[in-house]
């Protein structure tokens, strides 16, 4: 890999190029959209992302002072989606993001490998995400990861089925 990938927790000073990354790394998904204001909806929120007041934190990877990818970790389904009929009160990872030019390096699997390693920390037996169709590369990393998938806790967002995964922690 020429370079080391470091993952800290997002500072004050980093949230422009945090959302600058997100924003790059999901407009691949633009065209799956079935209307522009569904898109914008979608991008809008994405961008605000980093000012939640309900997040537990935010990671970022960096390679020297370049951030390449992010994620955003919430303490439960109320916090994350405004959902409590979820049931979900462990960590949930949201928004996992590489910027493009840094994809096919190992980010995201380092971010999701800090998440668990957190969640853990925390105590949680499990940690969970959600995710999309779309996203089938992703889906794939978080199976081999260890991912499973956690149908009881799936729900419907812009008319697209939003599927779980769960990763159970062990001692």
């Amino acid at each position: 890999m020429g370079s080391i990938i470091t993952i800290d927790v997002l500072l004050e000073h980093e949230k422009d190029a945090t959302r600058e990354v997100l924003v790059e790394s999901y407009e691949q998904f633009k065209d799956s959209y079935e209307n522009t204001e569904v898109w914008n909806t979608y991008i809008e929120e994405i961008r605000s992302s980093v000012d939640n007041p309900n997040l537990d934190r935010i990671l970022i990877a960096k390679s020297n002072d370049n951030i390449l990818g992010t994620l955003q970790i919430f303490s439960s389904s109320k916090e994350a989606y405004d959902r409590p009929e979820l049931e979900i009160n462990t960590p949930i990872v949201r928004l996992l993001a590489v910027h493009p030019s840094a994809r096919g390096k190992g980010v995201a699997k380092e971010l999701l490998k800090v998440s668990i390693k957190y969640a853990k920390q925390k105590g949680a037996k499990s940690l969970y995400l959600h995710t999309t169709d779309k996203m089938s590369d992703a889906i794939r990393l978080y199976e081999w990861l260890g991912f499973q998938r956690d149908p009881s806790k799936e729900f419907y967002k812009f008319n697209t089925l939003v599927k779980c995964y769960r990763f159970d922690i062990t001692e």
